[in-house]
C-alpha cells in the first residue's frame, strides 16, 4: 500500500492537478520504461505498454474534491481501512480517494500486463473536463474501458444517464457475481463522456473501496480496493475480444414520474448525490448534476429534490455551497490582484457545470 498513500499525500484539487501528473509520470518513467506517455494540451496524459492490435483500457481521473490538505497531512493505514489525518490540527482530512484509488489500480495493471491503454483525466470532478476533451484516437483500438470511481464495494455500473454503456455480452462475459458485483445505474463520470464522443466499445465504472467520498471522513477499505484490483485483473485476462456496442436506447422524452423503474432510479441518483455532497442544496445540485438528469425540467428536479431531503431526514443547507464558494473566490481574487497574479482563461471558469 505504500504506492497508494503516496498517491493520498499528493493533493490534487481540480484545476490543480499538475503535482500528481508529474509524480505518475516520474514513477511510471522509472519503474515501467517500456511505457509510452502523452499529455495533450489540457493535462490529461495517455500511457501506452506494448503494440498489438488492441489493448485493454484503464481511465481514472487526477483531480479531487477536498480543498483542506495540512502539510503534515498523513494516510493512516490500520488493519482494514485508511484514512487521512493531521496531526497538528488533530482532524481527519480526505484522502482524495476518489479517484486516487482508481489511479492505483490502474499503475498497479500497468505494471503487471505487457499490453495495456491507461489514460488519467483531469478536471473530472468539475464536470468531466478532460474527458470531454479527450484524444479519441488513443481508445480507437481498446476493446472495452473500465473506470474504478465509484464509491462501496459492489457497484457496476453499466447504465449512466438512462443509457446503457456496455454490451449485454461483456457484462456476462466479466461474471460480477464472482466478485460480488451487481449492475447498477450510476452518475455522471469520464466513461459517460467518452461514449458521448463516440467511443463505440463497452464501459463500465465500477466500486472501488472508498466511502464518504468528497469529504473529510472519506476512507478506503482495504478488502474492498484490493478486490476490485483482482476483478479488473479477471476483466483484462479473460476478455481478450473487443466488445463494440453501439447503444441503440437513451432518453426518449418520458418522464420517470410514469416509470417506475426509472423513478426509483432517479430517487437513488439524488440519494447518491446528498450523501457525496451534504453541502449541496437542490439548486447546487441541479447545477452540478442536470446532464445525469435529462428527462426532468429544473422545477422538477428541485421539487424532487427537496421532497427526497426531506423523506431522508437530510438538513436544508442555510447557504448554498456556490453562494460560499463565488464569496471565496472573491475575496481570493482580491488579494491576487494586489500581487498581479490574478489567474485567466481556463483557470478562472467556475467549479460547477452550468445548464442552461
Amino acid at each position: 500500500m505504500k504506492l497508494l498513500k503516496r498517491l493520498y499525500e499528493i493533493h490534487s484539487p481540480s484545476r490543480n492537478e499538475n503535482r500528481i501528473r508529474t509524480f505518475i509520470k516520474q514513477y511510471v518513467s522509472k519503474n515501467i520504461p517500456d511505457a509510452v506517455i502523452e499529455q495533450d494540451a489540457i493535462g490529461n496524459l495517455y500511457i501506452t505498454r506494448g503494440i498489438v492490435e488492441n489493448y485493454p483500457c484503464i481511465v481514472a481521473h487526477l483531480d479531487q474534491v477536498q480543498k483542506i490538505h495540512s502539510r503534515d497531512f498523513r494516510a493512516i493505514e490500520t488493519r482494514d481501512i485508511i484514512f487521512g489525518y493531521s496531526p497538528s490540527k488533530r482532524q481527519w482530512e480526505g484522502l482524495g480517494a476518489d479517484d486516487k484509488n482508481g489511479i492505483w489500480i490502474a499503475l498497479q495493471c500497468l505494471a503487471r500486463y505487457d499490453v495495456i491503454k491507461i489514460a488519467f483525466f483531469v478536471g473530472e470532478e468539475i464536470g468531466c473536463v478532460g474527458s470531454n476533451a479527450a484524444n479519441m484516437t488513443f481508445f480507437e483500438n481498446c476493446r472495452f474501458v473500465i473506470q474504478p470511481d465509484r464509491r462501496g464495494y459492489n457497484d457496476i455500473i453499466t447504465q449512466i444517464s438512462w443509457e446503457k454503456i456496455c454490451s449485454e455480452e461483456f457484462l456476462h462475459d466479466v461474471e460480477p457475481e464472482r466478485f460480488g458485483y451487481r449492475p447498477q445505474a450510476g452518475m455522471m463520470t469520464d466513461v459517460e463522456a467518452l461514449r458521448g464522443n463516440g467511443l463505440s466499445v463497452s464501459c463500465i465504472n465500477l466500486s472501488c473501496g472508498y466511502y464518504e467520498p468528497h469529504t473529510d471522513n472519506e476512507f478506503t477499505v482495504k478488502e474492498d480496493l484490493m478486490n476490485c484490483l483482482y476483478f479488473v485483473r479477471h476483466i483484462i485476462e479473460t476478455c481478450t475480444k473487443v466488445y463494440a456496442y453501439e447503444s441503440t436506447e437513451g432518453y426518449h422524452g418520458h418522464s420517470p414520474y410514469w416509470d417506475t423503474d426509472d423513478y426509483n432510479g432517479t430517487e437513488d441518483m439524488m440519494f447518491d448525490i446528498m450523501m457525496a455532497n451534504p453541502d449541496y442544496t437542490p439548486e447546487d445540485a441541479w447545477e452540478v448534476y442536470c446532464m445525469n438528469f435529462p428527462e426532468l425540467t429544473e422545477t422538477e428536479f428541485l421539487e424532487m429534490y427537496e421532497e427526497r431531503m426531506l423523506a431522508y431526514g437530510i438538513e436544508m443547507p442555510k447557504v448554498s455551497a456556490s453562494s460560499e464558494r463565488k464569496g471565496s473566490d472573491k475575496s481570493s481574487v482580491k488579494k491576487k490582484s494586489k500581487r498581479g497574479k490574478r489567474k485567466i482563461g481556463f483557470f478562472a471558469k467556475s467549479e460547477k457545470r452550468t445548464c442552461d
